[in-house]
């Protein structure tokens, strides 16, 4: 007898909300949340009367963005406002997350619809950053601020310490250039300006595309500031643009 098509076993059955638990390291007291962060809304317009985890996900970004802030403002207090968002950028993104998923396995445990699962879903940038931040959420309503603090804290404060490091490194510049050339807008245009002493000297950036500013940032060096820059006009052209399924 052959055997069953994967597809067709009841994606329930496929889900050990108890064994991701214990692999994330974490009391959740309600497994029904934990469900619902891992049901991509493919799955749920499969199975009619599921939430899917878009709520979740909404409030865990915020969670995880205000812990990554909090993080690098209380760790580096030398560092200015530009270059503490440098690092929150460098941290809050769906690549970052998405590898943090790959490392939990979290794969395995999506809630995928039959058409989103052929398609290699659980290996989706977008799907597996979602998750991650879902669960977030699902920790912040379950065991509270503190809780989901610490959990945001066990994922990430290694990776924030590494994009500190090596923060004038991270070339934001070359990705919007990359952006903007994809939308066949004009190339981003920086401008530049400066204040303080020779030794404590501050750079403040704008970039500039097609007489729209961007982004804005600063820093202790005119590659940082327009790095600074950079990273707030990606994000904010990555904002506009239709997200992943």
């Amino acid at each position: 007898m052959a055997d069953p098509d994967p597809l067709d076993v009841d994606a329930d059955a496929a889900v050990d909300v108890d064994a991701l638990i214990a692999r994330l390291g974490v009391e959740i007291s309600d497994p029904e949340l934990v469900d619902e962060a891992l049901s991509h809304r493919s799955w749920c317009a499969e199975n009619p009367g599921n939430r899917s985890n878009e709520r979740l996900e909404f409030l865990g970004d915020a969670v995880l963005g205000w812990v990554v802030a909090d993080v690098a403002y209380r760790r580096y207090p030398a560092m200015s406002e530009g270059e503490l968002t440098g690092v929150r950028k460098g941290v809050v993104n769906a690549g970052t997350l998405s590898e943090i998923a790959v490392e939990l396995g979290l794969g395995e445990f999506l809630k995928l619809g039959k058409g989103e699962a052929a398609a290699g879903g659980a290996n989706k940038q977008s799907i597996l950053s979602d998750a991650v931040e879902a669960l977030i959420g699902a920790v912040y309503i379950d065991r509270g601020t503190e809780a989901a603090y610490r959990f945001v804290q066990s994922l990430l404060t290694g990776r924030i310490g590494a994009t500190a490091a090596r923060l004038d490194e991270l070339d934001y510049k070359s990705t919007l250039q990359e952006l903007v050339a994809a939308t066949a807008r004009t190339p981003p245009v920086y401008v530049v300006s400066s204040s303080g002493p020779d030794h404590d000297k501050r750079f403040v950036a704008q970039v500039v595309v097609g007489g729209e500013v961007l982004g804005r940032g600063e820093g202790r060096s005119k590659r940082s500031a327009e790095q600074a820059a950079a990273a707030g006009a990606t994000m904010r052209l990555r904002a506009k643009s239709p997200r992943e399924a």
